[in-house]
Parts: structure tokens; sequence; C-alpha cells
């Protein structure tokens, strides 16, 4: 079966997939290079499964990934494996994010952790700002709890203005990040407090964590709600408080399949390790080398380490990519070599990884390397100041698109920060030059259909509301809201829709010609007023038929066509809005349709206010765990030929781009632990370098060994916080070098204040690519 299966979909398979599709049962761990096809590898395994299995209607491969976008991009890869090998779409597979499932095992159970079936979740946006609100009370009563930490040559006009511009972010970070790991390791408010109650020394950092997080559970408490490290911990919970629904869930899912494990943590390991169990499969791709999310966080890529080195896994490579070309493969693997064998500091050398080193493919592959074309290297090794840095990237980029070859090629722009990228998006739009932002700014764009589709249903839920009628013309015109001529229009037209005493009067009214003559009397002579209104009244007719005649997620369709496709534009409108707006728009009203489809047969005495209420709640980005995110459609750069992306280096992964340029590497941005090198989280009004952060789960951590604690010292914990960041930010630069196909750019600066240097890792690429690379 498994053969005929693979024969059935007639792809081309490189011999390292060839043996990870020989799998069959047991523990997998599979190391997985750039652009080596790990998505494309582990749906077939996961669509192969499906075909030699005969799995019940209970029974299915479970595909967990790290974030929303990628679980549509499974779902469309599987779904196609399977309508190739002649099967049966969306059975005997389920595709989940790890937050996703932890819903899934809580929503199907929740009496087993005490929650009600009706609890609901905050997202991380909602979360973090509960904790700021927090933080500031926390501050107004703690004035003077963090001088202990700050320079003793500040001025009193100095600490003052560090205490009120920039203690609010920080201790909002220690919070955050303290609130993280005690829920990682399943400590509630009231166990860290008795645990700060037992300790014969102060750690008031560790208590400043205690505090704001008793005040976030209460908040959470109130509002019935659980967040997203709760849901993880109740997951795991559940799952051991009942063997029999544990025994259930390994029955339904007879393979769990993992991918980007290098960003797993010890509470999601823990609970796919439970969901697997001693004899179950699962197989974990990843590659440890672009761990780049791990700084403050639970994550940490020892665990697929770790996994693999384990007796009973297998553990496979795919080392084979056709993304780049020989020279930029070359020096992705040369940073590799360095970090392993030459960096300075012995302690990061561990930092990158090998084997697997990135290899070409094979002359027959379908994804063949692109054409090595050493010359389109640059490796900039003269210094600049950040604003020479920007010019000079202008006009690199101005020079390149003005060649007719370059008009259909693809060209991102990486930066260290959002801040850079702003300024450098400014200063294209001053020269005209055609770019896209979108990747660093929140699209937002799940919210803002929810909140449209919120409003409108709203007003089809009280019909006889002249306010909400005029919010429903707002959304209606949302496209001419940035048009300084027709904004005004639509501020006329609100106002007159407000005036409307009856509103039924104005859509149905006994007499037909009533209307109109209600209307001349706000309009008067002005007839394209008039019309505006004649046009939004049929629009909103027709809505309330559609209402009152179709179920929640035909409606949701219905308005959402009429608001995205626009059938009521006029032709200068339709010309301005294009067919990716449409496409990126209508799947996303499809997911919220089929989202409140479900609701609605779960809760069959829900009503319009209720499907409003559930709207308003995905337009707070409080259900991006099912699914929903400001990243659901994922980005495409091959819809942005002969267009400048810019993105942050974070944002940039997973995806790639013909040419590419790095800014600002210099030993801020990638410090390799030499003198003069500095550090972000180390600010800048601190005593000796400290990085609070780190020094507070340090403090934390030493709640559960009470021995060592006189052992101690303010300053180790942010000595070895340096380390782990210097760690993090080799693999970001690895990260960014393997987002290049064909072209290379790496520049930098020498900073705000002009102190900076060029990155050691930079300079090491130098040497080699003038050097050893040419001879």
């Amino acid at each position: 079966m498994k053969k005929a299966f693979i024969d059935q979909i007639n792809v081309h398979l490189r011999p390292k997939q060839v043996q990870i599709l020989q799998y069959q049962s047991g523990k997998m761990g599979i190391s997985a290079v750039p652009g080596s096809g790990k998505t494309f590898t582990l749906s077939l395994l996961g669509a192969k499964l499906v075909a030699e299995n005969l799995f019940s209607d209970e029974e299915e491969v479970l595909v967990v990934t790290l974030v929303n976008s990628a679980v549509d991009h499974f779902k469309r890869v599987v779904e196609r494996f399977v309508d190739q090998g002649g099967l049966i779409p969306h059975i005997g597979y389920r595709v989940r994010t790890l937050h996703g499932l932890a819903h899934d095992i809580v929503r199907m159970r929740p009496e087993l952790v005490g929650l009600s079936e009706a609890f609901e979740i905050v997202d991380e946006n909602e979360a973090k700002r509960i904790i700021q609100t927090i933080t500031m009370s926390w501050l107004e009563g703690h004035p003077n709890d963090l001088d202990q930490y700050l320079k003793p040559d500040l001025s009193e006009y100095k600490r003052a203005d560090v205490k009120r511009k920039q203690f609010p972010k920080l201790v909002s970070s220690i919070a955050s990040n303290l609130i993280k790991t005690a829920k990682d390791k399943s400590i509630s408010a009231e166990r860290y407090q008795a645990l700060l109650d037992q300790m014969p020394l102060s750690l008031p950092l560790a208590q400043l964590g205690c505090d704001i997080y008793a005040d976030y559970e209460r908040a959470l408490q109130y509002r019935g709600c659980v967040d997203f490290e709760d849901l993880m911990r109740l997951a795991l919970e559940a799952l051991q408080s009942d063997a029999e629904y544990l025994e259930r869930l390994r029955e339904q899912w007879q393979y769990i399949l993992e991918d980007e494990a290098q960003d797993s943590s010890r509470l999601q390991q823990e609970i796919l390790e439970l969901l697997v169990g001693n004899n179950g499969n699962w197989v974990r791709v990843g590659d440890p080398n672009q761990a780049i999310y791990e700084t403050f966080t639970t994550a940490n890529p020892k665990y697929l380490r770790e996994f693999r080195e384990r007796p009973d896994v297998i553990a496979e490579d795919l080392p084979n990519s056709g993304r780049s070309t020989r020279s930029i493969i070359d020096l992705a693997n040369h940073l590799v070599r360095w970090t392993k064998n030459h960096h300075p500091n012995p302690e990061v050398r561990n930092a990158l990884e090998a084997p697997p080193w990135i290899e070409l493919t094979d002359s027959d592959d379908p994804q063949p390397n692109p054409e090595d074309n050493p010359s389109e290297i640059h490796l900039i090794e003269d210094a600049m100041t950040p604003k020479e840095e920007l010019e000079w990237v202008v006009d690199s980029l101005e020079e390149w698109l003005q060649q007719e070859e370059n008009k259909e090629k693809t060209v991102a722009v990486l930066v260290a920060r959002n801040e850079r990228g702003a300024e450098l998006a400014s200063m294209l739009k001053d020269r005209d030059i055609p770019h896209d932002d979108s990747l660093m700014r929140i699209s937002g764009q799940t919210r803002s259909l929810a909140g449209m589709l919120a409003n409108v249903l709203n007003y089809l839920a009280k019909p006889d509301s002249a306010k909400n009628l005029a919010y429903v013309y707002e959304v209606w015109k949302y496209r001419e809201r940035d048009h300084p001529e027709r904004k005004a229009r639509i501020a006329e037209v609100i106002k007159i829709l407000r005036k409307i005493e009856k509103v039924e009067d104005f859509l149905y009214p006994v007499i037909e010609a009533d209307w109109q003559q209600l209307l001349r009397q706000f309009c008067k002579t002005d007839e394209d007023l008039f019309e505006a209104l004649v046009k939004f009244r049929k629009v909103v007719c027709h809505w309330q038929e559609a209402a009152a005649r179709l179920p929640i997620d035909q409606l949701i369709l219905t308005l959402a066509q009429d608001l995205i496709l626009g059938w009521q534009l006029d032709q200068e409108d339709r010309e301005n809005f294009t067919d990716e707006n449409e496409q990126s728009g209508m799947a996303l009203a499809h997911k919220l349709a089929v989202v409140l489809g479900q609701m609605s047969q779960m809760h069959t005495d829900w009503r319009l206010p209720d499907m409003v209420k559930e709207l308003e709640t995905i337009a707070r980005s409080q259900r991006s765990f099912l699914g929903f995110s400001d990243g659901d459609q994922g980005f495409d750069p091959l819809k942005h030929k002969g267009k400048v992306v810019i993105t942050t280096m974070h944002k940039a992964k997973g995806l790639e781009w013909q040419r590419v340029y790095i800014l600002s590497a210099n030993n801020y941005t990638f410090p390799s632990g030499e003198k003069g090198d500095t550090y972000l989280a180390e600010r800048w009004y601190l005593r000796d370098s400290l990085n609070l952060e780190a020094e507070a789960l340090s403090q934390f951590e030493a709640l559960f060994n009470m021995s060592e604690y006189n052992h101690y010292e303010p300053g180790i914990a942010s000595k070895a916080a340096r380390l782990e960041y210097i760690r993090e930010r080799l693999r970001l630069f690895y990260v960014g070098i393997t987002r290049a196909k064909e072209e290379l750019i790496i520049t930098w600066n020498t900073g705000r204040n002009e102190d900076q240097h060029i990155a050691l890792a930079l300079i090491k690429l130098i040497e080699y690519w003038n050097g050893e690379y040419h001879e």
C-alpha cells in the first residue's frame, strides 16, 4: 500500500525523504535544514499514514505545528496528497497548533480542571494589556522598590524620568516572564507567595512578579477566563487526572506528527509525550539552528536534541536544500563551522550544530539550486552611520529595481527592529520605490473583518436603532475613509442617518414615496447625497431579508461578499481594490462562517446578539488560538515581485526571496561577548550591566533550592543571559542568510552614538569570502 500510494501521487523524492517515508511506527526525530522541504515531507508522511491505516471514524493522524498560518498550509498540502491518492478529504487527520490542541483537550472535558463549558480564553494581546494595567498600579504602590537597581550616578531628574518612562515597560516584561515561567512549572500565585515567605532573604524581583501574578489571576477569574499558558497547563492536568480520557485520546490520535519541534517547551513536550505513551507513534521535525524565539520563553531547542539522542528514537536528517545558490549555502555552512570550532567564547560554540550541513540538491531534483553567481554576494566592510546605511541601501534598491530583468524578482530587506524598518519604508516612499512593510505591522485583517461583520449583525439584531444604522453605513464605506473628499461625504450621510427618528419609515414605509420625502427634507437639493442614501437603503433591505431566511454561516458569507467583493461599488472604487484583497478577505470570511456555524450547532439557543458577541471576541483577538491570527493568510513573496519587502529577521523565518539585504550587522545586533559589545536587555540606566529579566528568573529559580541560595550573586544570571542571547543571535544571523536564494547583501552601521563595531560573525564571513572561498 505504501508504494502504491507514493506511485499514485507521482512525486519525486530525495533519498533522505525516501528513508523518512519508510516510517511505519515508533518514534522518529528529524533535523531539517532551511529549504529542505520539511512541510512537504511531513505532509506526505501524514497522507501516507492515512492511506496505509484503515482508521475508524474516531481515529486520526494528528499534525501539530507552531503557528496558525502553518495550520492552513499543512491542511492544503495534506489535502492535495490525500486527493491525489484517491482518499476521502478531511477524513483521518487533524491539523492543530499546540494551543489549539490544548484547547481541544480542555474543551472536551472542562470539568476535569474545574472549568465550566462556557470558559473563555484571553489571548496574548489581551493578557499583555491586563498585565500592563496591573503594572501601573503596582508602580504607584511601590514607587521606590526598584531604586536599588538604578545606576547610583543618575541625577534626580534622570531617575524620575526613567521611573516614569522606562519602568512600566520593564516591570511589565519582568512580570510577564515570571508568570509564564510559574505557569509552565504549574506554580500558582498562592504557592509562589508561600515559597517567598519561606525565604530567609528578600528577593525583590521575584516578589514583584508574585504581586502582579496574584492580581493578574484575580483579573482572569473575574472575567471567567484562562490564558494561553493556562490552556497548556490545564491540558496536561486533564490528561494526568483521567486515565480513561487519556487512553481514549491515544486511541483517537494514532500518530502524532510535530512540526517546528525546536520551539517546543517543557510543558508542550510533556503533553505530547503523554498522548503518545511509551509505545506510541511520534515524529518530530525541526531545525535547532532556527530556534530564534528562546530568550525569556520556556521554549528550548534542547528538547528536540535530547529526543533525537534517545535510544528508542530513530534520528533522520533532511540535508538537501534547493533554495539557495552554492555561494549562499557555503556562507551559511561556514557560519556554523566557525561558531562550532572557532568562536572566541567556547560557551556559545553549541549555538549552531551540524550535521546536517546544508547540501545542494541533485541535478535531476525538481527544485534545483539556482545558478551560482558569486558576484551577487556583497559583504560590506565599510563603516556607515545609521542614516548612511539606509541611504546606501535605498540607492542600491533603486538601481537594482530599475534593471528590466529584476522587475519580476523578489527582494527583501531584513532589519533588526520595527523602528528601523519604518525609517526605511519612509525613505522608500519619498523615492516612490514600491515596497511592502505589512510583515512588520499587525495587519489585523481578521480583527477588522470580524469587527465590521459584528457591527452589521448588531444592527440586524436591533434594526430600529438609527445609531447602529449609521455605524453600518460607515462599515459599508470602509474603503473610502482615507479619501479626503469622500470622508466628508460619509460624515454627512452618517449625520442624516442619526437624525432619522423611525428607521422603519426609512426602510419599510407604508407609502413608497414617504421615505423619499423623508430624505429630501435632509438632503434638500443635494442629489449626490440623496443617491448615496438611496443606494444604502437598498443594501440594508437586502441584508435584512438575508438575516430573516439564512442560517448564520450563510449570512456571514453573504455580508462578507457584499462588503469585500463590493457588488455595490462604482467602477472607480473597484479599480482600487485588488483581487488579492478579495481572495484573502473571502478566505477569512469563510473561516469566520465555519466557526460561527459550529457555535450555532453547539448553542442552539443562540440568536444574533450572541453571534455578535462571538464576533466581537474574535475582533479582540481572543480566538487566535482557534486558527485566527494577524498572519492568517500567510505571506507569499511571489505576490510581491518588483516590490521591496521590509521585515524583521524574526518575521522572515520560513520565507525566501531572490535578493536579500541584512542590515545593522554590528556588535549590538549580533554581539559575540567581546569587549565593547552591548546587549539589548541590559538597559543603560541599570547598574552593573544587570539584565533584570534574567535576574528575576534566577530569583524565582532560587525558591526551589533554598540550600543554594546563599551562593546566589546578582549579576551571574545576567552573564548567563548574555551567553544565551549570543547563541540566539547567531541562529538569527543564520536564519537571515538562508532567506536568500540568489543574491545577498550584508551591511552594518555604527549605531546612534557611533560607538558600535562590525559584528565579529560578519568579519569572519568576510575573511572566508575574500580568502579561503576564492582560493
